[in-house]
Order: structure tokens, then C-alpha cells, then sequence
């Protein structure tokens, strides 16, 4: 079942092109991961998908409902996390995932919170500590529990291994699959191209606004992603 859709999606920027006629789809328990360089048009992808923003022409769906700026009618299908996850650093990591989770229309109990902050990835003992002395990696984790709470149909993610060390980002990818396991359609943009090709199952590649090459990752290796990509841009 396909969740998320770009029909000849395009958006101008006083006249620039930041995206052109992208035509994409990613299904349930799909991970696609997209390439390029800073410009290329991955974040204005995402923005058209999370309705931060109109597109010039085309039309972006989620879950077959067309995405339409400050509509609600869409975004209760989706999850976001960002390169830098804002959250309150004045409160707990348990707190945190309360308020979301609410602003969400979803109320859990203490325990609830505290499994979906475990299911993450984040240690019981950090549960109850100020998010300010969490490190990036940390604050990942208390995003992914926000988007486990949410129980999105999508999950859109901008840079989100960015900063992580190794270990973090073996993490994030456990995670990642196991929310295509259970279903999840993910998208993620990003210039990690071995990441891409270990939790990717398929990858696309952007140049100046434009889907270039789609890929199946058990098509290709890291070295031949490496190389197609540094022909591409």
C-alpha cells in the first residue's frame, strides 16, 4: 500500500526551482532514503509532504489524502524528525514525550511513556533527566519515541544520523527497521551513503530539484552507490 506520493511535484522559489516534477512513492514497511547534495531539493521534498509549505504545481498525498499547508487532515498520518530534535530542555526526557504526546491528542500513562522512551533506545535511568544534559543522540531517541506515541503511518526524516557517532547511528538503524517491520512507510534525506545503503530499500538521488537515479539497495554496494552518486552531482 502506497502511503506517501509525489505526482509531478514542483515548487519555485521567486523563480528559482528547488524542486521539479518529482514523481515518487514510498509504501508501507518501506525505507527510502534520498541523496544529494545541500540545495538539492530534499528538504523542500519534505516540507511539501509535512504541508510547511504550497507547491508550485503537482500534488503530494499521504495515505491517498492530498497535502494542503495548515491542514490537520494529513498530518495526523505523519511523524517528523528533524537533524536537531527541538525539545525542552527544562524537562525530563519523560516529560517531553507527555507534552508531545498530548499536543498529538494522545495521553498515556507514566509506564507507557516510559516503554515507548525504552523502545527507543534511551536507558530507563536517563528517563527522568533534564533533556539539557542529554546529547544528540539522546534527544534522537526521545524524537523516535514522540513518533512511536504519535503511531504515524509516515515517518519523514531530515539528516537524522547527522552528528551521531557510530554506535548512534547502528542504533538508529535498528530502530528504523523495525518501524518498517511493523509497517511504517519512512522517508529520510540524507548525505550518509553507506547508512543509506545499510537501512534503505530503495534510494534516490537528487540533483538541482530533480530525481536522477531510484535504486533498489540489494542492487548496489556502498562503493557503487559512492560512485554513481559523485557522477551524478
Amino acid at each position: 500500500m502506497t502511503v506517501l506520493k509525489a505526482e509531478q511535484l514542483s515548487k519555485q522559489y521567486n523563480g528559482t526551482i528547488a524542486l521539479n516534477d518529482l514523481n515518487l512513492s514510498v509504501s508501507k514497511g518501506e525505507i527510502f532514503c534520498l541523496l544529494g547534495q545541500n540545495g538539492a531539493g530534499k528538504t523542500t521534498t519534505i516540507n511539501l509532504f509535512l504541508g510547511f509549505t504550497d507547491p508550485t504545481s503537482g500534488i503530494a498525498t499521504i495515505n491517498g489524502v492530498e497535502v494542503k499547508p495548515n491542514d490537520t487532515g494529513t498530518r495526523k498520518f505523519v511523524a517528523y524528525i528533524p537533524e536537531v530534535v527541538q525539545l525542552y530542555g527544562n524537562l525530563s526526557g519523560i516529560e517531553n514525550l507527555d507534552f508531545f504526546s498530548r499536543l498529538a491528542g494522545c495521553r498515556y500513562s507514566a509506564s507507557e511513556l516510559s516503554a515507548f522512551l525504552s523502545k527507543a533506545g534511551l536507558q530507563t535511568t536517563a528517563h527522568a533527566g533534564r533533556l539539557a544534559t542529554y546529547s544528540k543522540g539522546m534527544r534522537q531517541k526521545v524524537g523516535i519515541a514522540i513518533a512511536l506515541a504519535k503511531n504515524a503511518d509516515a515517518i519523514l526524516m531530515d539528516e537524522p544520523t547527522s552528528g551521531l557517532d557510530p554506535k548512534a547511528t547502528a542504533e538508529f538503524t535498528r530502530i528504523c527497521k523495525e518501524f518498517a517491520a511493523e509497517g511504517k512507510a519512512i522517508f529520510m534525506a540524507t548525505h550518509d551513503i553507506f547508512n543509506a545503503v545499510n537501512v534503505g530499500t530503495r534510494i534516490g538521488i537528487m540533483k538541482q530539484g530533480s530525481l536522477i537515479h531510484t535504486i533498489n539497495t540489494n542492487e548496489i554496494t556502498a562503493s557503487e552507490l559512492q560512485q554513481l552518486y559523485l557522477e551524478t552531482i
